[in-house]
């Protein structure tokens, strides 16, 4: 199963440096699961991909709120791993899931960050978060802002340029 774990640049050194990337607790990852199937009827499987991409892309802004030294680029992973270790996690987002266990970097096979001319908005969306979280729209409005940027791909072998 195809899987996005939501990262930031300090996050991707960690898994790096370990060969294996843990969900922080309290997070999920994001796939195509049964409720984004019935959500999103019209779409073909590379549309739900692409939708759950966006959802880990939107925990990459709460994963860099928490981490406020980590550089303002939202980072997804995705993997493939066995259907096995993925529960889906409804209650949190139609393509939220928890991981039974930490993923290998040799189950990643691509690695998508924002290019450099997002910093500035996803820097403004994770400072918005909270008062979009609290209803302002205004405040969600810059948190959507983000998602104007299309995050690049990088295959895994890539990950020390990108660390550089």
């Amino acid at each position: 199963m195809r899987v996005y774990l939501p990262a930031t640049l300090s996050q991707l050194a960690e898994v790096e440096r370990t060969g294996s990337y843990t969900l922080p607790p309290g997070s999920t990852a994001h796939a195509v699961t049964p409720a984004l199937r019935e959500w999103y009827t019209e779409g073909d499987t590379e549309e739900l991909e692409y939708v759950a991409l966006l959802e880990a892309a939107g925990s990459s802004l709460r994963a860099l709120a928490a981490d406020p030294d980590a550089p303002r680029r939202r980072v997804v992973l995705a993997a493939d791993v066995a259907d096995g270790i993925v529960r889906p996690a409804p209650e949190m987002a139609t393509s939220a899931v928890r991981l039974a266990s930490a993923v290998p970097l040799t189950d990643v096979v691509s690695i998508h960050v924002d290019e450099d001319d997002a910093v500035s908005d996803v820097a403004a969306a994770v400072d918005a978060l909270a008062a979009a979280d609290a209803g302002d729209d205004d405040a969600q409005f810059t948190v959507d802002s983000a998602d104007g940027h299309d995050l690049l791909w990088y295959d895994v072998t890539e990950i020390k340029e990108l660390l550089a």
